[in-house]
């Protein structure tokens, strides 16, 4: 059985997919999401094998998507477009294949048989994802925001996931720690937090040989041994 997720910012658009896979006794649709942000969540939270992605979507296209996605849950990412030029750039994105809308059935046909016969996802995120993001996507009391870099304190772990934290406002991320620190200036501090360097008020040493930050809007940030140096010297603190 090969599971598929389906995202794309039009109903129509995904209904016409649906149907069409409907048709595929050995395709079973996992679910389907009306943006980006939705997207990124349900790829890691239902591992899919194949993702049906619409390239053009409002505030995080899909191949900036792409490259936010955990390399341990990547998927087969099949582009869905209606402009050959996009199509054209997901070749160039790595991306296992793409189709043009409308979706012609005999050429979805050849990308589900050469799915079935082994097809490869990307091994590793496509070169856009070396650039530094400028914002994070976040949920938010049932609402999906874009949280822009400057404004974040700090990121942590806890167990409902990665939360993101600013002066006014916090939210949930699907990116990992590891996804943030290596695309954001975000600094390690503790092997569950992340901070911004630019909010920091001031740093409290701590008998243990531990620290904590304060934020410059009262919050308390830990910062274990094993980063203080580093912290240290990313501030320029002897």
């Amino acid at each position: 059985m090969l599971t598929a997720l389906i995202i794309d910012d039009e109903a129509p658009s995904r209904d016409e997919l649906k149907a069409l896979l409907a048709t595929e006794p050995d395709v079973h649709v996992l679910g389907e999401c009306a943006n980006a942000i939705e997207g990124l969540a349900a790829i890691h939270r239902l591992r899919p094998q194949v993702v049906f992605l619409d390239i053009q979507m409002p505030r995080l296209s899909g191949l900036e998507m792409v490259s936010l996605i955990d390399p341990a849950a990547m998927p087969h990412i099949v582009f869905v477009t209606a402009y050959d030029e996009h199509a054209l750039k997901a070749f160039e994105e790595h991306a296992t294949d793409y189709l043009l809308k409308p979706i012609d059935p005999q050429r979805l046909a050849k990308t589900l048989n050469w799915l079935r016969n082994g097809a490869h996802p990307a091994s590793q995120a496509p070169p856009v994802s070396i650039e530094l993001l400028r914002q994070v996507p976040c949920v938010s009391r049932n609402r999906i925001c874009l949280m822009g870099l400057a404004e974040i304190e700090f990121v942590h772990t806890d167990l409902t996931g990665v939360q993101v934290v600013s002066a006014e406002r916090q939210g949930t991320t699907e990116l990992t720690l590891k996804i943030l620190q290596e695309r954001t200036l975000l600094a390690r501090c503790h092997r569950q937090y992340l901070v911004n360097l630019d909010h920091i008020a001031e740093i409290e040493l701590l008998d243990n040989g531990g620290a904590e930050i304060l934020t410059h809007s009262g919050k308390r940030v830990p910062v274990s041994r094993r980063y203080l140096r580093e912290m240290k010297d990313r501030l320029l603190i002897s």
